[in-house]
């Protein structure tokens, strides 16, 4: 699959710029935005870290000043450019209701380290969001009537927002949590799984991979049984 489609899968059409939207959507946005810029020009991934680059000449005295805007080359332009579009790129990825409220920042760099700083907050804010992410882990479980693929896609929601905050699981703290999640009607499959696999090897995708395989079989042994 290449970048361009791997990416639409994650986040829809890659002409559309990521839109921060609430405050809860901020550690999804924060990762697809990063990879968004990257995948269109690094080189305003780059101006966004880095910061506004100052213009300089140098008098006979030695003395360094601002370079005038008449006396710009053409590589002192483009990096101007780089960092108005960094800005401008970012800009353009908030709702215009979040955009309001940041107006006051004129680099890429200072406005990317005041939405980090607002909603991602202080080492209090971060502990919280941890142990609420923590305590959805936990309390992780199926629920009566979803499918397979739901519950799936609900897990790895969770993983990924705990990995974003920072939520530190060993793969066999996943694995066992999404084997002990699937329905009653799992509990053979889920002891083989346990039985046979390395639960302490296996990534959470090899261990979809094997739930989504047993879950194949049993559809096509029960096609089987309809036939006969």
């Amino acid at each position: 699959m290449s970048a361009h489609h791997e990416l639409d899968a994650i986040m829809g059409p890659t002409s559309r710029i990521p839109r921060l939207l609430s405050a809860d959507g901020f550690p999804e946005w924060k990762y697809c935005i990063e990879k968004y810029i990257k995948m269109k020009d690094f080189k305003i991934w780059r101006s966004i870290l880095r910061g506004p680059i100052r213009i300089t000449t140098t008098l006979e005295d030695g003395t360094v000043t601002d370079k005038q805007v008449e006396n710009y080359t053409d590589d002192d332009f483009e990096k101007v450019e780089e960092q108005e579009k960094a800005l401008a790129t970012l800009t353009m990825a908030l709702s215009p209701e979040i955009a309001q409220g940041f107006r006051e920042y004129t680099s890429a760099k200072a406005l990317w380290e005041a939405l980090i700083e607002v909603y991602e907050g202080n080492e209090d804010m971060k502990q919280s969001r941890q142990d609420m992410l923590r305590q959805k882990f936990n309390m992780f479980n199926h629920v009566l009537g979803e499918s397979l693929e739901t519950q799936l896609q609900r897990f790895i929601t969770l993983t990924t927002e705990m990995n974003s905050a920072g939520v530190l699981v060993t793969k066999s703290e996943i694995n066992k949590k999404l084997l002990n999640s699937l329905p009653k009607s799992w509990d053979m499959n889920v002891s083989v799984i346990k039985k046979t696999k390395d639960l302490n090897r296996l990534s959470l995708a090899e261990t979809m991979a094997i739930i989504k395989s047993c879950d194949l079989d049993d559809k096509q042994r029960e096609i089987n049984h309809v036939n006969s």
